[in-house]
């Protein structure tokens, strides 16, 4: 394909839709141009507005992270002294447990035997 006739085509092209536009427009020419200013200025703004958020969106994260990387060790601190002073505090009441569970499963293992022994005596008899 040779450059030239394709280059010839294209502004052809580019014109043709040109004319179309301003020819088939709704608005007068002072009325488009005045719009496309308009619309340019308020799509800048509207941009500046978006970079303004992101770098308020950057900030955040960084303050987040910092206050983050602070807080998080001393709240894992806090929390591991909470659960051994917990531990401690239960501690008391889990002995108790234990006891009384060995003292149920000794009763247990005499009544057990009581009753074997009642059942003996029933079949000597």
């Amino acid at each position: 394909m040779k450059a030239k006739p394709f280059l010839i085509g294209l502004s052809a092209g580019i014109l043709g839709g040109m004319t179309a536009i301003l020819f088939t427009a709704p608005q007068s020419g002072k009325e488009l141009r005045t719009n496309v200013r308009y619309n340019s200025v308020k799509a800048k703004d509207d941009l500046l507005n978006v970079k303004k958020q992101v770098v308020q969106v950057k900030e955040s994260v960084s303050t987040l992270k910092s206050e983050a990387r602070n807080n998080i060790p001393k709240i894992i601190s806090e929390l591991k002294e909470s659960i051994t002073k917990y531990k401690q505090e239960i501690e008391p009441q889990t002995e108790k447990l234990k006891q009384e569970i060995e003292s149920l499963q000794q009763s247990i293992t005499e009544i057990e035997n009581n009753l074997s022994e009642a059942n003996n005596k029933k079949e000597n008899k």
